[in-house]
């Protein structure tokens, strides 16, 4: 989580320190070239020796003041698994090819021992750095280090400059390999002020500022400075692993914010950092917004026909909701205002997230119900910094209604979600709630939606050796969903039954009826009529079963030695199994399961195992269930819920013997 290290305006601390500056560039040492591992993380195919930046606010011209940031690293590879850090791509902001930051002095060098023990060394030739455009907006420099070899050293610096105050630079200390030392040099002139946050579970080694006096001049305009020098050594790599939000919500980091800064140009002091007053004023107001919200008289005439008869509020929402589903096609654009306006969604039938669930929030609103727009930023985008509101933080908009005390949360942006359920790219933290009418506030991103998958099996053994039965797999809330769009990738459900009948080493479909995948707020019920193909003989008296047919977990989710951010599945989760096998006369059961029932801490889910054995002997039933029933798990439960998964690997490898009497 961030925490607020320092809010700088005028004053400054002052502490003692080493003058922070970079390294020599092209040098190095026998170790660092004799160097065969790395001794903190002996994995790592490669490490970061030293790494250092420079971030400064200062004239260019007579004309222009810009941020200017520099950039110097050297990399130590000691295998082809680490060759890829060769491969070097710095993004940039440009727009319609009119470049609006600038990359400059890209040098490179890589260092390496030949064979006979001579040290070797290729240069980056500036003809083989290639721009790459992505989109409108942005696009990045590309080049690929020279000379890679086992055991060699890469290093290369830039400097990218740009006229966007409001960017100024943050810095990472974690990345996907480790490092040595990290170092970030910061000058920031008086006229400018900055809101400073660190990110991340990992202590600075270096958190150092003094004032420097007469560091700024610009058309006679001068001003002392804040110089601050962040550190980190001995930094382990940041490992991404399942079940997580985005990794710049944990990864160890400096981040800058601009509060407000004195223009030099019209002698006024500028706000930058708005409080909720601003935020809500301006999206009010705006044309993206809140002018969007108003339009409730194009949205009356839409909808009258689609409620036409309906005298339940919450009958009318649904019919609202999935008219808008069906009306407008999302365009996978994300963003926090509708750019060219509902009514254009509307005519042409396609738009973006913003087009779509504002377009639902006022057509809820034209109906009489109480509807308002909320703002999020989704889990691939980060956590939002509730300190200092930004607009610019969020990406997404969905839509809240309240219908007498019950609350829902809606997102038409596509045709399978069911009514008052939210894709999970939005189940992130809070959002904030923007009324016409009344002042914003925070909402918890959560649904009371649930993934619920039960697979029952009925199978029966039969005199010669062939196990038949039937297959029936009910997903219900979130798995329906789900459910429901891996059918939709084909053509047809009889499409959908050839791939799970091609894809399947256990077993082979015979018949299937399938259930639900039209009715949104309906379990899809799949049931197959199905042959066993996957068992074996040990002797003419054994025969070894898989009770697992499927969904057998071979590989735990969580391998982490020790992980410092949650465990974010979204939701509570349950995975229930049941085998009901019914045994020709002369057979019975040689190694009958154990029975399980293991919690985890803080009653945060289950796993539980139940054979029971008919009294005549004729068979058995078995049951497997895996319940979370949480949907975060903090860092210090993290070793619970690691071994909870190895418990459930190691229940899943036990075989049946079905054995002759």
């Amino acid at each position: 989580m961030k925490k607020t290290l320092l809010l700088f305006s005028i004053l400054f601390f002052v502490t003692l320190f080493a003058q922070a500056q970079d390294f020599n560039y092209g040098t190095f040492t026998q170790e660092e070239i004799n160097m065969k591992k790395y001794d903190k993380d002996t994995s790592a195919h490669a490490v970061v020796l030293l790494e250092h930046g420079r971030s400064q606010i200062q004239p260019i011209d007579d004309e222009n003041i810009d941020l200017v940031y520099e950039y110097h690293v050297k990399i130590k590879i000691f295998d082809k698994g680490g060759y890829s850090q060769g491969n070097i791509e710095i993004p940039y902001y440009s727009e319609d090819g009119s470049t609006y930051e600038q990359v400059q002095d890209i040098k490179g060098i890589t260092t390496y021992q030949d064979e006979n023990g001579y040290i070797k060394t290729a240069e980056l030739d500036p003809k083989k750095v290639y721009n790459q455009v992505d989109s409108k907006h942005w696009s990045r420099l590309k080049f690929a280090m020279p000379g890679i070899h086992d055991g060699c050293i890469i290093e290369y610096s830039y400097r990218l400059t740009s006229p966007w105050f409001e960017d100024f630079h943050s810095w990472e200390f974690q990345s996907d390999i480790p490092k040595v030392y990290s170092e970030y040099d910061v000058h920031i002139p008086a006229y400018w002020n900055y809101n400073i946050s660190k990110i991340g579970a990992l202590p600075l080694s270096k958190n150092v500022g003094v004032a420097e006096s007469d560091c700024f001049e610009f058309h006679g305009a001068k001003s002392g400075c804040s110089h601050y020098t962040y550190g980190m050594k001995d930094i382990p790599a940041f490992v991404v692993e399942d079940d997580m939000t985005s990794p710049k919500n944990y990864v160890s980091a400096i981040n800058f914010e601009l509060s407000d800064y004195y223009s030099l140009t019209t002698s006024s002091n500028i706000k930058v950092a708005k409080n909720w007053k601003d935020v809500d004023y301006e999206l009010k107001h705006a044309e993206y917004f809140g002018a969007q919200l108003r339009r409730t008289g194009l949205l009356k005439d839409k909808i009258t026909p689609v409620i036409a008869g309906k005298t339940d509020d919450l009958e009318k929402a649904k019919s609202i909701y999935s008219y808008i589903q069906k009306s407008i096609k999302w365009n996978d654009v994300r963003g926090r205002g509708s750019v060219d306006g509902i009514r254009k969604a509307f005519n042409e039938h396609t738009g973006d997230v913003a087009d779509i669930n504002l377009a639902l929030t006022t057509g809820l609103n034209a109906a009489g119900l109480n509807a308002d727009a909320v703002l999020l930023s989704t889990r691939q985008n980060g956590l939002i910094n509730r300190l200092y509101p930004i607009i610019t933080g969020f990406d997404y908009v969905v839509c809240q209604l309240t219908i007498s005390d019950k609350t829902y949360l809606l997102d038409a942006t596509d045709p399978l979600m069911p009514f008052g359920m939210l894709p999970l790219r939005c189940i992130n933290d809070q959002g904030r709630v923007m009324s016409l009418d009344k002042p914003s506030y925070w909402v918890d991103m959560s649904t009371p939606q649930r993934r619920n998958s039960t697979y029952h099996f009925n199978l029966t053994l039969h005199p010669d050796g062939k196990i038949k039965g039937t297959m029936t797999h009910y997903s219900i809330g979130y798995e329906a969903y789900l459910k429901r769009q891996e059918i939709k990738k084909f053509n047809s459900v009889d499409e959908y039954v050839e791939y799970m009948n091609s894809k399947s080493t256990k077993f082979r479909i015979l018949k299937s009826s399938i259930t639900g995948v039209d009715s949104l707020e309906q379990a899809v019920s799949e049931t197959y009529e199905i042959e066993i193909k996957e068992f074996k003989n040990l002797d003419h008296d054994r025969l070894a079963f898989d009770p697992y047919i499927i969904n057998r977990l071979v590989t735990n989710p969580y391998k982490l030695a020790d992980r410092t951010y949650p465990v974010d599945i979204g939701m509570p989760s349950t995975i229930r199994y049941t085998l009901t096998m019914h045994l020709p006369d002369g057979y019975t059961i040689e190694n009958a399961p154990k029975n399980t029932n293991l919690g985890l801490p803080l009653s945060g889910g289950s796993f539980i195992t139940d054979y029971h054995q008919d009294d005549n002997g004729s068979g058995f039933t078995f049951a497997h269930v895996i319940q979370l029933n949480k949907s975060v798990y903090q860092p210090d439960e993290y070793p619970y819920l690691k071994e909870f998964y190895n418990q459930v690997i190691l229940s899943e490898k036990d075989e049946l013997i079905f054995k002759k009497k």
